[in-house]
């Protein structure tokens, strides 16, 4: 057997043994000239079909010879039927044999035949399925021969296969070709089963899957941070095998890792990376069709159908609950998805569950992920503002859920948090829209004040999407105007913000004394704190309080007065030029304040110093001033310039003394 050679011509198939081959196997469109007692030895379907041939041929022969047996008065005649009868004996001595349907292809049949001849074979995950269904085709059973084709292949599944969950993945994906040989013979039910079990005890820190993935390494247990690198590289692997399966098989799989009761963030790892490879459009940087599938037949790409119903597939099986260690990628996704089931004209239930999950972490968007186009032609932005207000409100929503709920200080400040990062994004957001020309007020104003007042800490961004839209909307009458400046809290903006705000032309009238008045009080209160930090501090805080109320009332009045009498423009003029003194006044006092701390600092250590010395001795009255020339009195740090006095005395003077 060792000198058996397979020799492949074309379409035609040889095994070279130095005997002439004596059956024919046709399988696809390749022709394998072989030998009946290797095949006959291994595997009873083919000893079957050559043991019924063999006996018709035994017919047909005697039936031949007894016509030819007859006496033929005619000797030419007589010759040329022994010639044909001959050539048709040579012809007879090869089975023909057509296997239709053959699982796996030429490719199975080739190992299989190999396999018969002895030739040692090499089992793989790809190659395996086909194989064990190739073996069972053939009847290449224990009972028919023992080390058959069928134990080999089952022993390699249940040995290696199945305790591997990439390999298991290999070869489902193998029998994609082999329906519904691989699902009767129970092949891809069980690679389902091996796979949703690895997952169910994997760890989701490790992109959802095991640390060592059913393969044990010494060198690696050593090393736990070698064996975290190494588990977190196979789960990339592992998911990237996800994206050979077909959509029954993937969905097959999905049902049973929930039957499981496999983790949400897992099962989320699993449809993320199954729709990036079939679905174009969900991550902005690679928008190119993707390639086909190695498992399809056809290489043909998914169509637009198909594509749909993948997308509501994978939008069905998405964990509704918050995944707890959700990441940026994961929400960039689901934004993704979110565009496409748009793109694709996906079920108005299949948008809407996808908004809802994205509001449940909408604090993990940026800004790019909220500039959704509109798609629609019966919207006039650029962006879909409607959408991202309904899942502002799902996300609000959310919030008071789970406020009610949990409860907390430590949930309280979570959440806080995360209002305010949703804050920020909306304020960005706002600015980015607000230079649409079509963007109407009404729906600036109501998305700019969905958010409750707690979620910004300061204004300024929201000014700056107030100052964007009236800058790309100046048509607007001062009605509108007046509205769209009402969603500010001038008390929140910064110092900085008051002061832009004070020169812009764009805000309407009562809006800027608003903001002149607010920044008058922080500038006095500015002023008063470096007073009194100045002065050492000590009981102010009553007075502020009732500054701040008085100053409250001022404003309320000057904003009446400016929009009652046309002289408020001269009222406006007057509290910016007061303030710009009260902001050069509050400059000076601060460096002034600086300089006497310093003074006062030198003058404490110096008295300190000579309090030592005159522990031990005595030391001359106005010693110490004479000594250091100190020429101011003892309180100095006031806000006030310090009056220099002359401590010393004449030398006259002090001689007569």
């Amino acid at each position: 057997m060792a000198a058996e050679r397979p020799i492949s011509k074309g379409q035609a198939w040889f095994c070279t043994t130095g005997l002439p081959s004596d059956v024919i196997i046709e399988v696809d469109d390749m022709t394998f000239h072989l030998h009946k007692f290797p095949l006959m030895s291994k595997s009873r379907k083919l000893h079957e079909i050559i043991t019924e041939q063999e006996n018709s041929q035994e017919a047909l022969k005697l039936a031949r010879i007894r016509g030819s047996s007859e006496p033929d008065h005619n000797s030419d005649n007589d010759i040329a039927e022994k010639q044909e009868i001959e050539e048709e004996e040579d012809d007879d001595a090869h089975c023909h044999i057509t296997l239709p349907d053959f699982p796996g292809g030429s490719d199975s049949f080739e190992t299989a035949a190999k396999f018969c001849y002895g030739v040692k074979i090499d089992l793989s995950a790809a190659n395996v399925a086909p194989l064990r269904c190739a073996a069972e085709y053939l009847e290449m059973t224990e009972e028919y021969s023992e080390e058959n084709l069928i134990s080999k292949t089952e022993k390699f599944l249940s040995q290696s296969v199945l305790k591997n969950i990439k390999l298991s993945l290999k070869t489902l994906t193998s029998c994609e070709g082999l329906l519904p040989t691989a699902e009767n013979l129970g092949i891809a039910q069980r690679c389902i089963e091996a796979i949703a079990t690895k997952a169910a005890a994997s760890d989701p820190s490790l992109f959802g899957w095991p640390i060592n993935d059913g393969v044990t390494n010494n060198k690696n247990e050593a090393n736990p941070r070698r064996t975290t690198r190494g588990g977190a590289a196979a789960a990339e692997s592992w998911l990237d095998e996800l994206g050979f399966l077909s959509l029954p098989f993937f969905k097959s799989l999905i049902f049973a890792m929930r039957a499981l009761d496999v983790s949400g963030e897992i099962i989320e790892s699993c449809l993320i990376h199954y729709a990036k490879k079939f679905i174009p459009g969900i991550s902005r940087t690679n928008r190119k069709p993707p390639p086909p599938s190695s498992s399809s037949s056809s290489g043909i790409a998914p169509t637009e159908n198909d594509q749909r119903e993948l997308l509501e597939t994978v939008i069905a099986y998405l964990p509704k609950e918050k995944a707890s260690r959700s990441a940026s990628n994961a929400t960039r996704f689901l934004f993704g998805l979110l565009r496409t089931a748009y793109i694709l004209n996906a079920s108005e239930a299949c948008r809407i569950t996808l908004e809802k999950k994205i509001g449940l972490q909408l604090e993990q968007a940026t800004l790019d992920d909220l500039l959704i186009p509109s798609y629609s032609y019966l919207n006039e932005t650029l962006y879909d503002v409607d959408c991202v207000e309904r899942i502002l409100s799902y996300f609000l929503a959310g919030m008071e859920d789970r406020s009610a709920i949990e409860g907390g200080d430590e949930n309280t400040s979570v959440r806080s948090a995360a209002l305010m990062l949703v804050g920020k994004l909306i304020d960005g957001y706002l600015s980015e829209i607000a230079s649409d020309a079509n963007l109407k007020p009404e729906k600036f104003y109501e998305l700019a004040v969905a958010l409750p007042d707690h979620a910004r800490l300061f204004d300024d961004g929201l000014y700056r999407a107030v100052d964007v839209y009236l800058k790309a909307h100046s048509w607007i009458p001062e009605a509108e105007r007046e509205k769209i400046c009402g969603v500010l809290d001038c008390q929140k903006l910064t110092l900085e913000a008051c002061t832009h705000a004070a020169q812009n032309e764009r805000l309407p009238l009562r809006a800027v004394v608003q903001v002149l008045f607010f920044e008058q009080l922080q500038l006095r209160h500015a002023i008063a704190g470096t007073l009194i930090s100045g002065d050492g501090g000590g009981g102010a805080e009553g007075s502020e309080e009732e500054e701040e109320e008085d100053h409250e009332e001022e404003n309320e009045r000057a904003v009446a007065l400016v929009a009652r009498t046309p002289e408020g423009r001269g009222t406006w003029i007057a509290a910016a030029r007061e303030n710009e003194v009260l902001r050069s006044d509050m400059d000076t006092m601060r460096t002034r304040v600086h300089e006497l701390e310093r003074e006062c600092t030198n003058m404490k250590k110096a008295i300190e110093k000579i309090d030592k010395v005159g522990e031990g001795g005595h030391v001359e009255k106005g010693g110490w001033r004479a000594k250091f020339g100190c020429k101011f009195k003892t309180q100095v740090c006031d806000s006030h310039e310090p009056t220099v006095v002359n401590t010393r005395k004449p030398r006259a003077h002090r001689r007569e003394q």
